[in-house]
């Protein structure tokens, strides 16, 4: 499954978010890093570990 994300480089950070819910921002020292805290957070918030508001 492929699932498009907007990211920037912020001096030592690469800060993220999931285009789907852009009010959940993440971040990584590396790019990888970033990439698997995304899909991280889209497991959280698909699996109810985060309460979503916004999709209700």
């Amino acid at each position: 499954m492929t699932k498009e994300f907007i990211y920037w480089k912020d001096e030592d950070y690469w800060i993220g978010y999931l285009e789907e819910y852009p009010d959940f921002h993440t971040q990584g020292i590396s790019f990888d890093e970033l990439r698997l805290n995304l899909k991280d957070l889209y497991l959280e918030l698909t699996s109810g570990a985060i309460l979503n508001n916004l999709k209700s």
